[in-house]
């Protein structure tokens, strides 16, 4: 009964304006990454409150809600989750890891992956073998590369950045630029903490990343150093 309570609440936050703007904003015409997602039209912050509501969800009702059909239902569950494996013990955050990693298929538009992956991915294996990332990264999925590349911002954010500048090189052939932006993304991250890793990185790879991943990456360089990546001339 549970699930059918939350989804009646969430549909009953719905707006049809906000719906037809996300069905644009998140590209789900035919040929686009988000093909075929089904909109609610709800903000961020009311599905927040609407977790703040739930937050004693049971795990089999988040996974129902993750397959749902509706984005915003599956970003409720996505929050759910984050803020259960914030608070649980050892035991549970496991099952939410696998939970989560069982179903990535339905994790798939940009937002879910950010808003989730380097939440519950990343602390998981922060004391664990992460060879599941390369395992992502190299997948046919955009959805699951983006998680290989995301998850690791939680050990940037403690200034470990190995797994981040490997997955980074994993992905510099990519042909997504929701991929480019991620890895540029990550990239300039690193370089906010350790800007000599990250210059050691672009030096050894700057002339072959695509140009969206590169531009991502040194946004914040001042404007001779950005020049001298973009033209080619270090």
């Amino acid at each position: 009964m549970e699930y059918q309570e939350i989804v009646d609440h969430l549909c009953s936050l719905a707006d049809p304006e906000i719906a037809r703007h996300s069905q644009h904003f998140f590209k789900t015409a035919e040929g686009e990454y988000g093909f075929g997602d089904m909109f609610l039209g709800i903000r961020v912050p009311v599905i927040r409150q609407a977790v703040t509501r739930y937050k004693t969800t049971p795990l089999s009702v988040a996974e129902k809600l993750l397959r749902s059909e509706y984005h915003e239902v599956r970003f409720f569950a996505l929050i759910l989750l984050v803020a259960r494996f914030s608070t649980s013990r050892a035991d549970e955050q496991e099952k939410i890891y696998c939970l989560y990693l069982r179903n990535t298929q339905y994790v798939n538009n940009w937002d879910l992956v950010d808003c989730s992956a380097h939440y519950i991915i990343g602390p998981y294996l922060e004391d664990r073998d992460t060879s599941i990332l390369d395992d992502l990264s190299r997948s046919d999925s955009l959805w699951e590369r983006r998680i290989a590349i995301m998850s690791t911002f939680y050990f940037i954010k403690k200034n470990r950045f190995g797994d981040t500048l490997h997955i980074s090189e994993q992905l510099l052939g990519d042909q997504e630029d929701l991929i480019h932006k991620a890895v540029g993304w990550m990239l300039r991250e690193v370089g906010k903490r350790d800007k000599a890793q990250e210059v050691a990185f672009l030096k050894a790879h700057y002339r072959k990343m695509p140009r969206t991943m590169l531009r991502y990456a040194i946004e914040k360089f001042n404007e001779e150093e950005r020049q001298q990546y973009l033209l080619g001339t270090l």
